[in-house]
């Protein structure tokens, strides 16, 4: 079995921080860090586990906010600038990785009356993980002053800070405080995400486009603005970035943005779906058989996604759509597709028992439709 996420923040995390920031702060109390930090430690989840560290930061660390954050930037690791995030660990020569995490909550909790100081000790510790949780209170608090803040980061010569730009500022961030103002109106991020959106580093570029398919969730039309301006002759790293945000869009078959990517016409032809078995028992799979025919005389793109109707505790159905194939079918052309399709237990999602509806969409259009029914 795979080890817990939350297991990233564990004793020798704790001793790291320790030991880097007790070497360059000597009003840091190390040994009441140690005693706080794992006091209840092992017994949390891991969101908790980075605020029950900041809560021993902030009764250890200097009062002086300016001189703790001095003491945190010294105590990092040094970086060469191209670094995955992933590849961000635990060292020697300084902190990095998962234990940067509670860091930059400390300063999110302390810094809002100091936004100057608290922003350029953030861009300092996104080099080593990422700040994208921590900058948003600044950026609903400061608004201001955040966004030219990242207005300016745009041309950092740090991969990781330019994508701070982008994944700090988005509306929906996972496990983020949710930035209400700019669901309501995103308008402050487009010149940032404008400025990254051709950015050298597949990383930051990947940002945006999960940025604007945020955006696509609450503002579809601004989407479809965006690609109709900035698709037509775009070089081929943007257009993935463009058909990566448009993946919301291209699921609920947005007329504007199917037509964008040439998908705006219906199938030529028929589809015919099959799922097998047509009785599965919570934990198996079926398999989707979906056959094309086409009438036309030209190929024709297709992009095929499928829907699940799962069946909900009052007996209505909600669905779910997944990704199914992007294919070209030749003129007069027969095709025949599969696809499993897993039904086991998940923490986002309660299953209950009865007749689960499936429809394909092709270029946003159900074309066919078959059902499997789903025992407890």
């Amino acid at each position: 079995m795979a080890e817990p996420f939350k297991n990233l923040i564990n004793a020798a995390t704790v001793e790291s921080a320790a030991r880097h920031l007790g070497h360059h702060c000597r009003a840091f109390d190390a040994q009441r860090f140690r005693a706080l930090a794992l006091d209840g430690l092992d017994r949390l989840e891991f969101k908790a586990r980075a605020r029950h560290l900041c809560a021993a930061l902030d009764l250890t660390l200097p009062a002086d906010f300016g001189a703790a954050c001095t003491a945190l930037e010294a105590a990092l690791a040094p970086v060469r600038g191209d670094e995955a995030l992933g590849e961000f660990h635990a060292r020697d020569d300084g902190l990095a990785g998962w234990v940067v995490w509670p860091l930059t909550e400390y300063v999110a909790r302390r810094g809002l009356e100091e936004p100057e100081r608290a922003l350029a000790a953030l861009h300092a510790l996104t080099q080593r993980f990422s700040a994208e949780w921590a900058i948003r209170p600044f950026i609903e608090r400061h608004p201001d002053l955040a966004f030219a803040t990242l207005a300016a980061w745009t041309r950092d010569p740090s991969p990781h800070v330019r994508r701070l730009v982008s994944e700090g500022s988005r509306p929906r961030l996972p496990w983020g405080l949710q930035l209400k103002g700019l669901i309501a109106d995103p308008a402050p991020t487009l010149p940032l995400l404008a400025a990254l959106q051709d950015d050298p580093s597949e990383y930051v570029r990947r940002s945006v486009a999960n940025h604007l398919n945020d955006i696509a969730k609450d503002h579809p039309g601004l989407v479809a603005d965006w690609l109709e301006r900035h698709l037509p002759g775009a070089p081929p790293a943007r257009r993935t970035l463009l058909r990566h945000a448009s993946r919301t869009l291209v699921k609920r078959g947005d007329p504007r943005v199917l037509k964008a990517w040439g998908l705006g016409r219906p199938l030529a032809g028929h589809a015919t779906l099959r799922v097998a078995p047509r009785r599965i028992v919570l934990g198996g799979a079926v398999t989707l058989e979906l056959e094309l025919v086409s009438s036309g005389r030209r190929a024709q793109p297709l992009v095929i996604d499928y829907a699940v109707h799962h069946v909900k505790a009052n007996g209505s159905r909600s669905p779910k759509v997944f990704k199914g194939w992007t294919l070209e079918l030749p003129a007069g052309a027969t095709r025949c597709l599969t696809k499993t399709h897993a039904v086991r237990p998940i923490t986002t999602r309660t299953y209950h028992a009865g007749r689960h509806e499936v429809d394909v969409r092709i270029n946003g259009e159900v074309c066919a439709q078959a059902f499997f029914d789903l025992r407890l």
